[in-house]
């Protein structure tokens, strides 16, 4: 008679790898401006300039017009307010920026972070929380960086109308989207406008 048959152990189930874990999409895509901290609110600002550049508003047609003259506290060097944490009290009329602003504000830049996001964009290759460095703001034509004539405080009404520009309300060639492209700068452009019935708006944001 033969022994009877013996069982042999099912082999040990083999264990598949984890699949390695996604990582967190940014904050800028998962949050409404309004649901930002602070930190994350203030880290949007490119730190272009652009928004601290004089703006004339023809009181005809109530459009807006950038100049290349900037605010009588901005930092040439660094693109940046001197005096950031004090700039409303020392230019009264200085817009503090707001998820609420950023709703009514028909001004901002089309390359302007804040307003990217309200309209549910990504934000492009050059943005410093992209790219992780200021250096790209500049390499990609966005920053006013050696493009401002000087401050307001050395121009008078009218002679801000011959420093009208259309730069800064248009992207840079190659700047638009998620992937780095040709880099070239827009070429400066000039309009021209009627004086007279020019309002001087010195509208500039703080984030």
């Amino acid at each position: 008679m033969s022994p009877p048959a013996r069982s042999r152990p099912a082999p040990a189930a083999e264990h598949e790898p984890a699949a390695p874990a996604q990582p967190a999409a940014p904050f800028w895509r998962t949050k409404t401006l309004a649901a930002m901290t602070g930190a994350e609110w203030e880290s949007l600002c490119d730190g272009c300039g652009r928004c601290c550049l004089v703006k004339l508003e023809d009181e005809d047609s109530g459009a807006i017009a950038y100049t290349d003259v900037a605010c009588r506290l901005f930092d040439a060097g660094s693109c940046r307010c001197s005096d950031y944490p004090n700039r409303s009290e020392i230019v009264a009329d200085c817009v503090r920026l707001t998820p609420e602003a950023v709703e009514s504000i028909g001004w901002l830049p089309p390359t302007c972070a804040y307003r990217l996001v309200r309209e549910g964009k990504d934000l492009p290759f050059w943005h410093p929380l992209v790219s992780g460095t200021r250096d790209t703001v500049v390499s990609a034509g966005i920053s006013v960086h050696g493009r401002v004539a000087g401050l307001e405080t050395e121009f008078g009404l009218f002679e801000l109308v011959d420093h009208i520009v259309n730069w800064p309300a248009r992207w840079p060639r190659g700047a638009k989207g998620t992937q780095t492209g040709a880099q070239a700068p827009a070429r400066r452009a000039r309009t021209r406008t009627k004086p007279g019935r020019i309002r001087h708006e010195r509208i500039r944001t703080g984030a």
